[in-house]
């Protein structure tokens, strides 16, 4: 690829971040995705992306198939080459509408991407812990800042759901324990509220007392680390992990392990499809049916009666 084919690749990665309001993870693995592709472009001696037809990318799709890529692999790889172009036809239309043109043009006039698709994908069934594992996950002492810390992280990614992007995102104003409500920014800048069990609200409320201990001054954040910022991803991860091997549970427990058993134990007692996908904050129900083999007080009450660490004393 040419210079100024490439002068575009930092445009829409902007565009990503800024518009798209893409996590972190995933502009991390598009760029490594049109990288590999940029490279397979300049070994066929391709030098512009209005060169580019559906033959290069179907060659590139079955290159990458013979290098050991996932069929899931491929077809991110193959989602962020036709994102990617549609951000290319975008620019081309208000550049065509501007009555002075100001930049020049990528000549992209079709998305080469749209009908090509990857080697389909054997369907794996998420991984989750049962209630009672997930009790005996949570039944741990808190004797210092750090145990109370983690344990509010563990009960309200059970209790609610969230991502791991989602928790580390949170402020000290995203949390309502008098409402039992977290407000989450989830993908693509979509805001949901979802219901905090009565357990998650203990543990949150006995957290925000230790915070002070540990919080610089002026941030906001609702979780931080032993330095007094915002936690990591990789530390929450970390810490899971941890305190699953302390608590003898046997299997490798990651974050969304919780947001999956979160979708499974909820909807194995609900039965309440729907209503998982908005706690969940799916876009497409699709997405939700995994898990198989409105408004917020319907939910709420779907939620209060069903989810096993929801429900009041007595």
């Amino acid at each position: 690829m040419d210079d100024s084919a490439l002068a575009w690749l930092p445009k829409f990665f902007s565009y990503l971040s800024v518009e798209r309001r893409m996590s972190p993870h995933t502009d991390s693995n598009y760029r490594r995705d049109l990288k590999r592709f940029v490279a397979h472009c300049d070994k066929h001696g391709v030098t512009d992306w209005s060169s580019v037809d559906g033959q290069h990318v179907r060659a590139f799709a079955a290159a990458e198939h013979r290098c050991g890529a996932s069929p899931r692999t491929i077809q991110r790889r193959l989602s962020a080459i036709r994102s990617f172009y549609n951000f290319l036809l975008r620019e081309e239309e208000e550049e065509k509408n501007k009555e002075v043109k100001d930049r020049k043009s990528s000549g992209v006039k079709l998305n080469p991407a749209i009908d090509v698709q990857a080697p389909k994908a054997k369907k794996r069934l998420p991984a989750t812990i049962d209630v009672d594992q997930m009790t005996r996950l949570l039944s741990f002492r808190t004797d210092e800042e750090i145990s109370v810390r983690d344990k509010a992280i563990m009960e309200l990614f059970y209790s609610s759901g969230l991502r791991l992007s989602e928790l580390v995102g949170l402020d000290l104003t995203d949390i309502d324990l008098v409402d039992r409500t977290v407000r989450v920014l989830g993908k693509g800048g979509k805001t949901r509220v979802v219901p905090v069990g009565r357990h998650a609200v203990e543990a949150i409320d006995r957290w925000l007392l230790e915070r002070t201990k540990l919080a610089d001054v002026g941030n906001a954040a609702l979780f931080v680390g032993k330095l007094g910022d915002r936690i990591s991803p990789r530390s929450v991860q970390k810490q899971v992990a941890a305190w699953a091997k302390h608590q003898g549970l046997g299997v490798h427990v990651h974050p969304h392990m919780f947001r999956h058993s979160f979708a499974t134990h909820l909807l194995e007692s609900s039965q309440d499809l729907r209503g998982v996908q908005e706690l969940l904050g799916h876009a497409n129900i699709a997405t939700t049916q995994i898990y198989t083999h409105l408004d917020f007080q319907h939910l709420a009450k779907i939620y209060d009666k069903a989810h096993p660490r929801a429900r009041r004393k007595g």
